[in-house]
């Protein structure tokens, strides 16, 4: 777009064609001289997200002529520049088929009622600050701001966040149980406020952030992931597979990783194996149990198996998801370093814990829960229970009888009472535990 050729091309197509202006090519021209050029004609997409588009004046948005009331979408977030607030709301005003709303950090939160109520279809709104001017008046900025967004009823998406102050944030609590969106990618936010931000996003699909972790962080050794609320109904899926897989790609120290998500593929946790073989600790929860390859609908026995083929060094693992006794087999053979496995509704039969438990000469700790791992198993090699710390099975299938074998140096720990589980037969709880001397 550099050259008058291209700029013409670029007019002509706004005339009957979503029109983007988004990348590094914004550079070679100012935003007013093409809004000079083009006039604005039919514009329905002005996106300057990536940009870096020179703007020295501050108003070009006035260069908009007033016949152009077909925007869709405007991201200026880019801009450091003031942008002239009246021809702002003016363009925003006679917009109304606007969806998508990106402002830069120079709009003051006390004048966003007044955009926000000229926007009320509003989908998408991203602000790189919610934070007021020193001399505004906070109680008044907070109603203002709050009752602005209690009319953005089809807001969807929220972004931005930069060098906020958490004050604010409770202005933004109407919309919160509506989003399906939030992009913290370049949020500088304390863990409490989070908590807070997204604590209502009962709907929220997708979560951006983890991105920005991969990008910037490169002496991260250790990534915890934990969901707001773990027992949330419905099938919100904010966190995925893409954020580790991005993680794992950028964060060359990392070594530890406790990730829950309600999704995950076999590729990505191959992608997280060949990024990372210096993985120690790898806990991943599904939420949901038993849950597939979301895209294949596949067990993830490849995705762990390449886990522990590529890792060598793993020494605790903890897996969930819809895994056979396959996945258990690569662990028998390839995880001699593995110290404690986690386990939870896994596995076919004994033959899984059979691999297990012959081939990990360094196993000190197992953890089962629902998984179908009874007594052949364990009776055809009690002597490896003798170098074992601990065994504990939650709702497992052991029998009454097959308990009784002989465990010297050992206290079982027996629970008999709780709701019997297809797994349980009536025992809801083993733990085995080393005496000491």
């Amino acid at each position: 777009v550099g050259g008058k050729s291209s700029k013409n091309a670029v007019a002509k197509k706004c005339l009957s064609t979503l029109i983007r202006l988004l990348g590094k090519e914004a550079r070679a021209y100012s935003c007013m001289t093409w809004l000079q050029q083009t006039k604005g004609m039919n514009l329905r997409e002005l996106d300057l997200g990536e940009s870096e588009a020179k703007d020295l004046s501050g108003h070009w948005l006035s260069h908009f002529p007033d016949s152009c009331t077909s925007l869709v979408s405007l991201n200026i977030a880019c801009l450091a520049s003031v942008v002239s607030f009246s021809a702002l709301e003016r363009l925003v005003a006679r917009s109304p088929y606007l969806r998508t709303l990106r402002l830069n950090r120079a709009v003051p939160i006390e004048k966003l009622p007044k955009l926000l109520r000229h926007a009320s279809k509003l989908v998408d709104f991203g602000r790189r600050s919610y934070s007021a001017d020193m001399q505004a008046d906070v109680s008044e900025v907070f109603i203002n701001v709050s009752q602005a967004f209690s009319g953005c009823n089809q807001l969807k998406g929220l972004s931005g966040f930069w060098d906020d102050v958490p004050a604010y944030f409770p202005t933004i609590y109407p919309v919160h149980s509506k989003l399906t969106s939030l992009n913290l990618s370049y949020a500088t936010i304390q863990i409490p406020d989070l908590s807070k931000l997204i604590g209502n996003c009962f709907n929220l699909q997708r979560l951006s952030g983890l991105e920005e972790i991969a990008n910037t962080c490169k002496e991260l050794q250790e990534l915890r992931v934990f969901p707001f609320d773990l027992f949330a109904p419905g099938p919100n899926v904010s966190l995925t597979e893409q954020g580790l897989v991005a993680v794992s790609m950028g964060c060359p120290k990392l070594q530890s990783v406790l990730y829950f998500c309600r999704q995950m593929t076999n590729d990505a946790l191959v992608s997280i194996a060949r990024n990372r073989p210096n993985m120690i600790r790898y806990c991943l929860c599904n939420i949901e149990p038993q849950t597939p390859d979301y895209l294949i609908l596949e067990p993830l026995d490849t995705g762990f198996g390449a886990i522990v083929q590529q890792c060598k060094e793993v020494q605790r693992l903890s897996f969930s998801g819809l895994l056979t006794d396959r996945v258990f087999e690569y662990i028998g053979v390839h995880a001699k370093k593995l110290e404690m496995l986690s386990l939870a509704f896994a596995g076919d039969s004994d033959l899984g814990l059979l691999y297990v438990l012959s081939g990990c000469e360094s196993l000190r700790k197992l953890e089962t829960r629902d998984c179908p791992f009874g007594d052949e198993a364990l009776l055809a090699i009690a002597a490896k229970l003798e170098t074992m710390r601990s065994l504990w099975m939650s709702n497992c299938s052991r029998t009454v009888s097959g308990r009784r074998f002989d465990t010297p140096g050992f206290v079982w720990i027996i629970d008999e009472d709780a709701t019997s589980t297809p797994y349980s037969n009536g025992i809801s709880l083993w733990l085995l535990l080393r005496k000491t001397s």
